[in-house]
């Protein structure tokens, strides 16, 4: 199993949203799994600038990374987005990342992969940021097994808490097991069925806009 994982802070590798990260990746990689980490510290991917491109021609015509990070996604088998919790959201260059996936998000083009996610904060409150980017996993198509999460002025030591540490690995072996054996869940199949069948309306009634997205759908989904 190859799995990505992406670390939208600022801070890069040196951040403790990395940190975390990196042991959700140890997790998985004791099951087997080959782990790359892309950091999005900034200007890496720009913001969406609505140009409609993507749906047209099936690519963004800005020169940044997010092509490449895209292509990365699509070789993989699973998907671990990372951010701070910055003022209840995610960090700006999270956001920016998943505003540039409109394309993918129509096309539900990231279907088939594993996912979830990993969250720190200074103060609390991670989990309505950690179910923020397990529905958006959903919506481009993956299958999310779960988020970690950690409050950072809670934890004094350099090292992350035995148990947070042990939840964290915990959800990188999930990951790779739900992988294996293809684990689905009633009230994930239903999340995915009802935002397919939501996307199927939007491009029909779109086809003539965006032609990429339309036979995309013709080529790897019904549109009937």
């Amino acid at each position: 199993m190859k799995i990505i994982g992406i670390v939208a802070s600022p801070r890069g590798a040196e951040g403790n949203t990395a940190r975390l990260l990196h042991v959700v990746l140890e997790g998985a990689e004791s099951q087997g799994a080959e782990v790359e980490v892309v950091y999005l510290p900034g200007r890496t991917v720009l913001p969406c600038k609505g140009c409609n491109t993507c749906h047209r021609q099936g690519r963004c015509p800005q020169k940044d990374d997010f092509e490449s990070i895209r292509e990365k996604i699509l070789a993989s088998d699973g998907l671990v987005l990372a951010s701070p919790n910055y003022i209840f959201n995610v960090s700006a260059q999270m956001k920016a990342f998943i505003d540039r996936c409109c394309g993918v998000i129509h096309c539900m083009a990231f279907e088939g992969k594993y996912g979830a996610s990993v969250v720190t904060s200074g103060g609390g409150d991670e989990k309505p940021t950690a179910d923020y980017l397990n529905h958006f996993l959903i919506n481009t198509g993956i299958r999310p097994v779960g988020s970690v999460w950690a409050t950072m002025d809670t934890i004094t030591e350099e090292v992350l808490p035995a148990d947070i540490m042990s939840e964290a690995r915990g959800l990188g072996k999930k990951l790779v097991q739900s992988w294996q054996t293809k684990v689905t869940s009633p009230e994930i199949e239903e999340r995915l069925k009802e935002f397919q069948d939501r996307m199927r309306s939007l491009i029909l009634y779109r086809k003539e806009e965006w032609p990429y997205e339309y036979g995309y759908w013709e080529k790897h989904r019904r549109l009937t």
